[in-house]
């Protein structure tokens, strides 16, 4: 759950959370995001790509399309990529 509400100034302080995804491939791998919730239907499809042999690291709160993640609620989340990738979840709380 990404809070709602945080202290300090933004964009650095804002609470958030955040996926860094490294290909370590020789081909860039296309990712499809698709979120869940306990109070509504899943939305699908999130489409991300990283370049070969990159990392891409990117907040959560960011994402956009094809909605907004929305704030102070509970998710999960299933990342599928075209290329095998490392994922690493981090949450920043100033709360």
């Amino acid at each position: 759950m990404i809070p709602l509400r945080c202290t300090g100034a933004e964009p650095e302080n804002t609470s958030c959370d955040k996926l860094s995804i490294l290909n370590t491939g020789i081909q860039e791998s296309q990712l499809e995001l698709v979120f869940y919730y306990s109070d509504r239907g899943p939305i699908r499809p999130y489409r991300l790509k990283v370049p070969a042999q990159r990392i891409f690291a990117f907040r959560i709160n960011d994402l956009i399309d094809p909605q907004a993640v929305p704030l102070k609620t509970d998710y999960a989340l299933v990342l599928t990529a075209s290329r095998p990738v490392f994922v690493q979840f981090t949450r920043k709380d100033i709360s």
